[in-house]
């Protein structure tokens, strides 16, 4: 997994990019959780996002977020760190012009920063946010959201307790053509410590569901 520097709105970035040996492959891009938490692209959930979709034939990158590792800048709020997706999202894309499509995926702080890219980047196909914090931020700009995703939240989560997520998935999906896949991981708090495979293989699960509905659907036209 090669170690890739680019452009930011606030000096360079740090990332880990895989490029896939399919041509035209789709591209995903992973956030991490917070940075002033400790959050990194090398968080562990972040990581098994990363291999996730690596595995799956992918183009994908992970990447350090502004005053990160060795990523210039500084913590700017959550503002910033959106520019910081986007920048990520044009170095990918200008690299693989042809991709087949495009999927976004978050934890925690990641899952929010993740969500508000995707409202502002019509191109992107599906997403995955782990844990996002409802209960700290306002998902209220998600109207509408413009597509379906896999969202994901531990039973046992102490900082962003299950009903919160529960809430703002009832009324993700109250909305015309978004179908928000759920699921609850017995056992699991915010850190998903034992989880990580099952992140994954929900991931994966979701991920090559969609993709086939899509071929299908295709195939049909």
């Amino acid at each position: 997994m090669p170690e890739v520097m680019f452009a930011g709105p606030d000096g360079r970035l740090e990332g880990r990019y895989h490029h896939s040996s399919a041509p035209n492959a789709p591209l995903a891009l992973v956030l991490h959780p917070h940075p002033l938490h400790g959050g990194t692209m090398n968080n562990r959930i972040t990581y098994a996002m990363y291999r996730a979709f690596e595995k799956m034939g992918f183009s994908v990158m992970r990447y350090n977020s502004r005053g990160v590792g060795r990523s210039q800048g500084r913590y700017d709020g959550g503002i910033g760190e959106i520019s910081d997706a986007a920048a990520a999202l044009d170095w990918m894309q200008m690299v693989n012009p042809n991709a087949s499509g495009l999927w976004i995926a978050g934890y925690s702080f990641g899952a929010f920063v993740g969500m508000q890219l995707l409202m502002r980047r019509p191109e992107i196909t599906g997403w995955i946010s782990v844990a996002p914090p409802a209960n700290h931020y306002d998902f209220g700009f998600l109207a509408p959201c413009p597509c379906g995703g896999l969202m994901i939240a531990g039973e046992n989560d102490e900082l962003v307790p299950e009903p919160a997520v529960r809430k703002l998935v009832d009324k993700l999906n109250t909305q015309k053509g978004v179908t928000v896949d759920y699921r609850i991981f017995k056992g699991a708090d915010h850190v998903f410590a034992n989880h990580a495979d099952e992140v994954a293989e929900a991931l994966e699960d979701h991920v090559s569901t969609v993709m086939n509905r899509k071929a299908l659907a295709l195939a049909a036209d």
